[in-house]
């Protein structure tokens, strides 16, 4: 008969399964992936913030990109790092650090999807309203948008834990590398119906709103891309548009690589792999994309770099 410690408040978390020859490479991989999360992303916010010609909209909104990033893998990366070096029976978290744990880790997922949704709205206004441009992405504008993005976010990642957190415990391993909503939840021995007809839900509104608002926005683009004669119109569309389109690409892949391989046990070690990738790639890559697509931060980069080398007389 299976014993039950019920409504435990120390909880232990399986990690990662990794070799001993690939302990040290993979701990490396991570710890050097984070630092330049932190590095990379904490530079493009304080420079958008710092230099007055990037206080733009598309930049402003961009910041919430920078921002998600290092919260979402300030909460994770580094309780990765620690449960690799230690033996899995010392992986122990409290309770109350999982659930937040858990939340910020969905709020990582949903606040990327409405953070390029509202994106996509200033380059649709941008390229398909241009006149009324500035009249639109108001300073308002731009607070009003960050606003809903993350308070969306926060609304249903709330009620998502707020569902599992009535429920009681009988268990108190967490099968996961990290604390998430479905090994939270498969800790209760009680029925679980409504936390799953809520997280279906609320993926397929959120994977349907945020594909839904890029194909929508992206089809008009494109259409007055084709309409318009105007080269130096279209390639900066084609510049700023392909950049972002890029940076949503790689997230949807990693969420749906995640999704997919919850449908096969066997490959549970991949899926582990892929939960923690799902932070670190989009969170490495996003400064680099943006960084190298965007002209002004090229410009103020090189300024930078060419001040440095001048040697004074």
């Amino acid at each position: 008969m299976e014993n039950y410690t019920y409504n435990s408040f120390t909880l232990q978390l399986e990690g990662l399964n990794v070799s001993k020859d690939s302990l040290y490479p993979a701990f490396f991989f991570f710890l050097f992936s984070y630092l330049f999360i932190m590095i990379a992303n904490l530079g493009i916010a304080c420079l958008v913030f710092s230099d007055k010609n990037l206080h733009q909209p598309m930049y402003l909104l961009f910041c919430n990109l920078p921002f998600n990033d290092i919260i979402g893998n300030s909460i994770m990366v580094p309780r990765v790092l620690i449960d690799m070096l230690q033996p899995p029976s010392e992986r122990l978290i409290s309770y109350s650090e999982c659930v937040v744990q858990a939340f910020t880790t969905h709020m990582f997922g949903t606040t990327s999807h409405t953070v390029l949704m509202i994106m996509a709205f200033d380059r649709y206004v941008a390229i398909c309203n241009p006149l009324h441009y500035t009249t639109i992405m108001s300073n308002r504008m731009v607070i009003k948008l960050t606003a809903s993005a993350w308070g969306v976010a926060f609304a249903l990642v709330a009620i998502l834990l707020g569902l599992t957190m009535r429920l009681n415990r009988c268990r108190s391993m967490i099968m996961n590398p990290y604390c998430d909503n479905a090994s939270l939840f498969k800790l209760s021995c009680e029925n679980v119906y409504i936390n799953n007809v809520y997280g279906i839900t609320f993926t397929v509104v959120l994977l349907t709103s945020s594909i839904g608002c890029i194909v929508l926005t992206y089809t008009k683009i494109t259409v007055v891309c084709l309409m318009s004669k105007n080269k130096s119109l279209n390639s900066k569309a084609f510049k700023t548009c392909s950049t972002h389109l890029f940076v949503y690409l790689i997230m949807v892949f990693n969420g749906m690589s995640v999704i997919t391989l919850h449908r096969y046990p066997q490959y549970s070690d991949y899926r582990k792999l892929c939960t923690i990738l799902f932070h670190v790639i989009p969170g490495s890559l996003n400064p680099i994309i943006y960084g190298l697509q965007s002209t002004e931060i090229r410009k103020f980069f090189l300024k930078l770099f060419k001040s440095k080398n001048v040697s004074p007389l």
